[in-house]
């Protein structure tokens, strides 16, 4: 059984660097859970690692499928359980990076089984189109605020399948997720990352700047024909449609950008906290070569 680990965190936290570190010490290759640098259409609105960090280490699902493939969890978790699986048979470890927690959290521990109705799904597709994400936040909020504290908000997929479920199963979505799963064949050390709040909100703040200056308008523009996918209905680029489109001028979208990144930050540090199965490590006062002498 080979070993796997794992690096997760807030957006903006370093995870890309310490990772890349992590992995040249012990010579081997990096999984990416980022399900937004899988698709190959996003690169600046997303941080996609730079061309060079990526030659430093080579790196799986990163711009791997295109946004108009379907794209879920569970098609990400058999994929990447395979690819680690080969990865093993060269290597004794294997270094999983990223801070999408759900992608994170089904490749180490598998996923429910869920039921779901087509026409459930449409109704509520429906009533977002007419009302708009705010009806949906609410009623998510309403009738489980349990996940609602730790759901993408922005995130309609994710909003409309927890009502969907919730309207078959007549059981809050946040208490069907315990079901029996299937755990990574691996041994499995998951590692949140984190840092002071204050310094972690200003390398947000730092980044969005860093994003304008290397053309995140320019990518944008580009994309225009498909900003109804949800891969683009997502923070960084639905603001810069808006922008656009005449709704906002360039320092609001910014401002706007920067806003909802650090209240993504937030989220991603709420769905950690208080997990007995992850260890944190605060990047503000640990470098790789402690973690390394420390925890390994």
């Amino acid at each position: 059984m080979g070993k796997v680990l794992v690096f997760s965190g807030p957006t903006g936290v370093g995870k890309t660097s310490f990772a890349i570190q992590v992995a040249k010490h012990y010579g081997t290759e990096i999984i990416s859970t980022d399900s937004r640098q899988i698709f190959s259409e996003l690169n600046i609105g997303v941080a996609r690692p730079s061309i060079d960090e990526l030659a430093e280490v080579p790196h799986h699902f990163i711009a791997s499928h295109s946004i108009h493939e379907p794209i879920t969890a569970g098609i990400f978790l058999e994929a990447a359980r395979a690819r680690i699986q080969e990865l093993f048979k060269k290597h004794e470890v294997v270094v999983v990076v990223g801070g999408s927690m759900l992608y994170t959290d089904a490749l180490l521990y598998g996923l429910d089984d869920l039921p779901s109705d087509k026409k459930i799904k449409e109704k509520f597709e429906v009533l977002m189109k007419e009302k708009g994400i705010s009806f949906l936040q609410a009623q998510l909020e309403i009738q489980d605020q349990e996940y609602f504290l730790e759901v993408d908000k922005h995130n309609p997929h994710r909003l409309i399948r927890a009502l969907e479920v919730m309207e078959i199963t007549k059981v809050p979505f946040s208490q069907l997720r315990g079901g029996e799963k299937e755990d990574l064949n691996a041994e499995a050390h998951y590692f949140f990352l984190n840092r002071d709040r204050a310094e972690l909100y200003n390398r947000i703040n730092a980044r969005v700047l860093q994003m304008f200056e290397n053309g995140l308008v320019k990518e944008v523009e580009s994309l225009r024909a498909y900003a109804h996918l949800n891969a683009l209905n997502t923070v960084g680029y639905k603001e810069v449609f808006s922008m656009l489109k005449g709704e906002l001028n360039e320092q609001s979208a910014i401002e706007l950008i920067q806003q909802h990144t650090r209240n993504y930050a937030k989220r991603q540090m709420t769905w950690y906290r208080n997990r007995t199965d992850i260890k944190s490590l605060d990047l503000s006062n640990l470098s790789v070569t402690e973690f390394l002498n420390e925890f390994l």
